[in-house]
């Protein structure tokens, strides 16, 4: 039975590899052999370099950390956790930093940690109306990330609209997040009754990314932001110049009524 206190990354390590009942040598034989398939002899662990970090608290490198864990069958996002890292916190974390100009999410779907959600709902909840959705939530709890698994999440990609990007200002607010199906890249013209029914789309070009409205004619494609936003249209040459990356199908954003777009000067 453990004792109370938490074991250090390094002790950990050391019983995972006691209980494979493998040596140093055995475990710098593995590293050899990962380092060959590599190229790279970063990968080897030499015997010195494990006992320091088993029994001296070293940190090791992502090249050998990847290497004991290969060697070990372990997740590597949970041992990097086991040092302090929580990687389910890298999105959070990176809410919370604002970028000006709009940007994909490189972060991967990964399906570590758990996030808290609604468990259960009001059963009287009408989907059909508009509801109060806090008042009708009647249970939280937290939900592993891996039973999220079951939900198209694959299909999807996601981006943070920058803090001044205002184009589709005010259906999209700077500082939204948004979901791209970027199976649906082919830009329709036509065919829509409103402006909330027009296909939005989210773009990668030579200046980075834009999120809009957009037109193609003839070899060009125009964006074609909000009239509220006072922002200008802006055109490319397409293809060749900007890509469709996909159909916005989703967007989270606050409501801030103080958040106004500035007067053009």
């Amino acid at each position: 039975m453990e004792s109370g206190h938490r074991l250090e990354p390094g002790q950990r390590l050391k019983r995972v590899r006691e209980r494979l009942q493998l040596r140093y040598r055995d475990v710098e034989e593995a590293s050899i052999n990962i380092a060959k398939r590599h190229r790279n002899d970063e990968f080897i662990m030499q015997l010195s370099r494990l006992s320091d970090i088993e029994n001296k608290g070293t940190v090791p490198s992502i090249f050998r950390l990847y290497s004991l864990c290969t060697i070990y069958r372990l997740d590597i996002n949970e041992v990097i956790d086991w040092y302090g890292v929580n990687v389910a916190q890298q999105g959070p974390d990176a809410a919370a930093i604002s970028i000006e100009n709009t940007h994909i999410i490189g972060f991967s779907a990964g399906m570590h940690g758990d996030v808290e959600v609604p468990l259960s709902l009001d059963p009287g909840l009408d989907p059909r109306k508009t509801s109060y959705l806090s008042s009708l939530i009647q249970k939280w709890g937290r939900l592993p990330l891996s039973l999220l698994a079951s939900m198209d999440l694959e299909r999807h990609r996601y981006a943070f609209i920058g803090s001044e990007d205002w184009s589709m200002y005010p259906m999209i607010q700077p500082g939204s997040l948004v979901m791209i199906d970027d199976t649906q890249r082919k830009v329709v013209n036509s065919g829509w009754q409103s402006e909330f029914e027009r296909p939005i789309y989210f773009f990668e070009h030579q200046n980075g990314y834009s999120c809009s409205w957009c037109t193609i004619m003839d070899n060009q494609l125009v964006l074609q932001p909000h009239p509220a936003s006072l922002c200008n249209p802006e055109v490319f040459r397409f293809p060749g110049e900007i890509e469709v990356l996909g159909q916005v199908t989703g967007i989270a954003m606050h409501l801030d009524p103080s958040k106004r777009r500035p007067s053009r000067a």
